[in-house]
């Protein structure tokens, strides 16, 4: 009988996925790679499926190139884009800034080039469906689809993104940030309340305006920060942290105190020292101990992330025009309780240091929170893997549970399964996983993983494929 490889899958379709697919795709030209998006589009993804042109990325354009080994590829393409782009394409002294929906667009016509670069071989294949369940199959996986079909893979990566948090307001106002619907006719004696005051409320406040709301918006958050903006730099060499700020992270921190001092002494400023970490942040993060880790979560978390995921200069001074107009109001505060009334949300806020709660009859209610933990996830496909016992979270809960390759770890600790994990998924493990400059790096190093593993793999006789899966079901 004919033999034939197994392809293998992908599951999730944003960069994340969509970079994997193509990397996979480029090194293993024998073996097909089946991309599962569940969304209308793929190489979108929530970030970059927007078209509003105000949704500016929190990167330069000279750090988002989809490879590593070709800096300069987002750029190249930005200089052949028409007039009709110049509205997504900003430049200021702190550098470029493209907007989102036109990066989706560069992700896009990347995998629609790999498609078209087959040599009539199906190397790459797209899948608009959901994958709910993975199940061991004669040293793979039979994948199930939402619409019932089911493929048989030889191995499977999972490419999900941030996870959306379970734990959302619950009020029948409650919308999301995502939500397209116009709101010109809402009235402006109410605010709309906002549940965070990271980059994603930005994003949602010019989103609010583009859809026709005129009211005052209100964003409230434990500490009530706003992502720091970006600036131009100046380069700055990595900081070489001592073995005890290694291992402590109020040690660590007031290193990086003293160095962004330092650099501010010399011309530069704390954003050089930032960047400079990037190089080291992973084996930082890995460094610490895990109590030194949970620390860092509870007490620094917050404050790292506003200066280390800066928003674009535009961001900035349209953020500062609403506060300045008092149409944007940012609150240090919690929240006590919500309860619907007649056309309204009523929501309690716990100020920092106050000493009862205020009230706020919030038209509507947007959680831009942040993203939610693998622990607490209702992603039914990986709720049903931690079920068959074939990944479980990672020590603090974040992410899933993975080796230095990018292999998931089983809830045996065992990590002998042809299954893989990247981008958000890892922050547990790396911390530092979810922006473009560190996710291409681990597209490109999956794929060389995932291929020397596969390659180890005997072919299959393809008449014998379905009857292995279902002896194994």
């Amino acid at each position: 009988m004919p033999t034939t490889l197994r392809p293998v899958a992908v599951i999730g379709a944003g960069f994340s996925g969509t970079m994997a697919a193509i990397h996979l795709s480029r090194i293993m030209p024998e073996r097909s790679v089946l991309l599962c998006e569940k969304a209308d589009a793929f190489a979108r993804g929530l970030a970059y499926a927007t078209s509003n042109t105000d949704h500016l990325l929190n990167v330069r354009a000279a750090n988002m190139s989809a490879f590593p080994d070709e800096p300069r590829h987002f750029e190249r393409w930005l200089e052949r884009c028409g007039l009709d782009d110049l509205a997504s394409i900003r430049t200021t002294p702190a550098g470029m800034f493209a907007a989102r929906g036109l990066y989706g667009r560069y992700l896009t016509e990347l995998l629609v080039s790999t498609l078209a670069d087959a040599d009539g071989a199906p190397r790459l294949i797209l899948e608009n469906d959901e994958a709910v369940d993975l199940t061991p199959c004669d040293d793979g996986f039979r994948l199930t689809l939402a619409g019932g079909r089911t493929r048989t893979v030889a191995g499977a990566v999972l490419a999900c993104g941030n996870l959306r948090s379970p734990r959302g307001p619950r009020s029948r106002y409650a919308i999301s940030p995502w939500d397209p619907t116009p709101l010109a006719d809402l009235p402006a004696d109410r605010p709309i309340l906002i549940i965070g005051t990271g980059l994603t409320m930005i994003d949602t406040v010019a989103a609010l305006r583009h859809r026709g709301f005129a009211g005052a918006i209100m964003a409230v958050s434990r500490h009530g920060l706003l992502p720091q903006a970006h600036a131009p730099v100046v380069p700055w060499p990595v900081p070489d942290l001592p073995a005890e700020a290694r291992r402590s992270v109020p040690t660590m921190l007031r290193f990086l105190r003293a160095e962004a001092a330092r650099a501010s002494s010399a011309g530069a400023d704390w954003r050089s020292v930032i960047d400079a970490l990037r190089g080291v942040s992973v084996d930082l993060w890995r460094g610490l101990p895990p109590t030194e880790q949970r620390r860092f979560l509870r007490h620094v978390r917050s404050f790292w992330d506003v200066h280390r995921h800066r928003m674009a200069p535009p961001a900035a001074e349209f953020c500062e025009r609403e506060r300045g107009a008092g149409r944007l109001t940012v609150l240090r505060a919690r929240i006590d309780a919500i309860a619907d009334r007649s056309g309204y949300a009523e929501v309690m806020l716990r100020g920092r240091g106050a000493a009862g709660p205020s009230r706020v009859e919030a038209q509507r209610i947007i959680d831009a929170s942040g993203v939610g933990r693998v622990a607490d996830t209702d992603d039914l496909l990986l709720r049903r893997l931690m079920a068959h016992g074939l990944i479980q979270p990672d020590a603090l809960g974040l992410g899933l549970a993975a080796t230095d390759d990018f292999t998931l770890i089983d809830q045996h600790g065992s990590a002998h399964r042809p299954l893989w994990t990247l981008g958000p998924l890892l922050r547990g493990t790396l911390w530092e996983c979810t922006a473009v400059p560190d996710i291409r790096g681990h597209a490109a190093e999956l794929a060389r993983t995932v291929a020397t593993r596969l390659a180890r793999a005997p072919a299959v006789q393809s008449g014998t494929l379905a009857v292995a899966c279902n002896r194994q079901a």
